[in-house]
């Protein structure tokens, strides 16, 4: 009875899994990003067979485990992961929690993720080298691919419970905030590990680890030692049902209905509206979990950006840990109208209050990364020694704080993405709603945005020294008041269309009106935007910002993968300056494209307003 509810539950979440899929191709925006996704995919798949196919088993069990981290950090960074079918769904029905837990993970097989996944684990067919191997290859291949989708799901379900409590959530911070800067500082320390000749230990550590037991058994059952084949069989099933067990027990905490309440707190007290306010934004930022989540992340990726150059003793980037926490911190917060949901009516419903809680929430970024960013970047710069640091840094930070305080509340009020309210949220934290795509992409806008703010101070700075100071904090004070002004104004005009939009979303029929314009582009104009807006960052920052920073710093010894350092004299400014101009007409073009679409669309003015 309990194998035939599994069978059948299992079946009818695969169906309901292809059918969602199914519907999220008709989206254009998705359908771009799942295509896009599954190219890259596929193209590390075929990298990964080549390196089976080469015979470097040793670098074949680094990159399996490359293949498991990414399934198990990738989530993290897409809003959860694909949470199609949530367990939250399935609350009122009288399923046993091993069983919506099996059927779950069958569903989840049914993407494109695991196809692209098992088109890698093929590797371990390649690795075989016969038949009699092949025979372990198969059964390796398909536990191995089972333990990657648990450990994913696992992951993403421990993160959920540790941002559930707040010294979790700090650590999932830290984990999430080193990752990143790995991915793009993370050069730094493959150089020093490559360095110190650590790439046999590295190889090992990468076959003891679980990712790497499917291929030890291959190669075991090559040799004839089919105990040890077995064996390692054996433990990765093993692993997968205790993956299995203590992800259906958390599953228990997200479908039960029932939440422990918490402790009561000091009300809310202020002599004045603006004092009201002020205190109820500070308050978000140091009680609501995911508020301090985004705040330590982005402080914590600030300080792992620039200190991960210190593994090959490149001191130069110190000085600007703070300046990058702010550039994340502006961005992590530039959706906090959308953040509250229908929380907003109380605002909506006191006359004259659109300015007292815009300017609030000004105050309270300022007061939760102002102090925090002076003091890093006073330290940073002093431990660094790197004297000629002091007048840009001074000058960049006071810009692109105010410029932050500014653009978060415009960007949130302008372009609001509706979410789930923090009443409703589910058991995974991480999943902010159904428009995952568009907040992802008032990321990234808002991170070329903020960064932006300081150009001024940055060009007096570098031509005139101290100079560069007064007019960072004057640039900083200007796109705070400036910003600030616009999005009050905003919210006394569109006010009751911006509380509909985040308590319905958008209908259908805005959502159709919305896309209809990019429909009618041509499927090359909209490919090529998408590629704009995604690569975009890779020709700006790394090939254009971080050496400029480095050649200003006196010290571009380090070349590594930075294009411009590689040219003599002149040409390094040259190319700097061609890669900063790519990466900014790719943005341009990208953000043009998807503007115009929408203006020609049918009723785009009225979806602009709604929005």
């Amino acid at each position: 009875m309990a194998l035939a509810l599994t069978y059948g539950t299992s079946r009818t979440l695969v169906r309901m899994r292809l059918a969602a899929f199914r519907h999220a191709l008709e989206d254009q925006f998705r359908r771009s990003w799942i295509l896009t996704g599954g190219f890259v995919g596929l193209a590390l798949a075929g990298g990964t067979l080549w390196v089976a196919a080469r015979g470097e088993y040793d670098v074949l069990a680094v990159v399996l485990g490359v293949w498991m981290l990414g399934w198990v950090i990738g989530p993290l960074f897409a809003g959860g992961g694909d949470e199609t079918l949530k367990p939250e769904y399935f609350t009122m029905m009288p399923l046993p929690p091993r069983t919506l837990s099996t059927g779950l993970l069958v569903a989840a097989l049914a993407g494109v993720a695991p196809v692209i996944s098992v088109v890698a684990l093929l590797s371990l067919v390649i690795a075989s080298g016969g038949v009699v191997a092949g025979l372990v290859a198969v059964p390796a291949l398909v536990l191995q691919l089972v333990c990657f989708v648990l450990a994913s799901r696992l992951a993403v379900a421990v993160y959920g419970v540790l941002l559930q409590v707040r010294a979790g959530a700090v650590i999932a911070a830290l984990v999430n905030a080193f990752i990143l800067a790995f991915t793009a500082q993370g050069w730094a320390l493959i150089v020093a590990f490559v360095s110190t000749d650590v790439r046999g230990a590295f190889a090992t550590a990468a076959r003891i680890a679980p990712s790497g037991w499917g291929l030890v058994a291959v190669e075991a059952a090559g040799r004839g030692e089919w105990l040890r084949a077995v064996g390692l069989l054996v433990g990765l099933a093993v692993l997968a049902i205790l993956m299995l067990v203590a992800w259906a027990a958390l599953l228990v905490r997200r479908t039960t209905a029932s939440r422990s309440g918490g402790t009561v707190r000091r009300q809310l007290s202020a002599r004045s509206g603006a004092g009201a306010a002020a205190a109820k934004e500070l308050r978000s930022w140091t009680r609501d979990l995911l508020y301090g989540h985004r705040a330590v992340f982005a402080i914590a990726y600030g300080l792992f950006f620039c200190l991960m150059p210190l593994a090959i003793g490149l001191t130069s980037m110190l000085p600007w840990a703070g300046p990058a926490a702010v550039v994340m911190a502006g961005s992590m917060a530039a959706n906090l109208y959308g953040s509250d949901g229908t929380a907003f009516w109380t605002t909506l419903m006191t006359p004259g209050s659109s300015r007292r809680d815009v300017r609030a929430r000004q105050r309270a970024f300022l007061l939760v990364f102002g102090p925090s960013m002076l003091l890093i970047t006073l330290l940073l710069t002093w431990w660094s020694g790197v004297s000629s640091a002091w007048p840009l840094v001074l000058s960049v930070l006071p810009a692109l704080l105010g410029g932050a305080a500014g653009l978060v509340v415009a960007c949130s009020v302008y372009a609001a993405v509706p979410t789930t309210d923090a009443h409703k949220r589910s058991g995974n934290p991480l999943n902010s709603g159904e428009n995952e795509g568009e907040t992802m992409g008032i990321v990234y806008v808002m991170l070329v945005l903020v960064a932006t703010t300081c150009v001024p101070a940055l060009v007096v700075a570098l031509s005139t020294g101290w100079w560069g100071v007064p007019v960072g904090v004057a640039s900083g004070v200007l796109a705070w008041w400036y910003f600030g002004r616009v999005a009050a104004r905003r919210l006394d005009v569109r006010g009751p269309e911006l509380l509909t939009l985040l308590r319905h979303g958008r209908s259908p029929a805005e959502q159709a009106k919305k896309t209809a314009g990019l429909d009618a582009l041509p499927k090359w104009r909209r490919t090529l935007a998408g590629f704009c807006l995604g690569f975009g960052a890779i020709p700006l920052f790394p090939q254009a910002v971080v050496p400029a920073v480095f050649k200003l710093t006196g010290n571009d010894d380090t070349r590594s993968w930075f294009l411009a350092l590689y040219q003599d004299g002149p040409w390094q400014w040259v190319v700097i300056a061609v890669m900063a101009a790519l990466g900014l007409s790719m943005y341009g073009f990208g953000g043009l494209t998807y503007y115009r679409a929408r203006k020609r669309a049918p009723g785009g003015s009225v979806v602009a307003a709604a929005e």
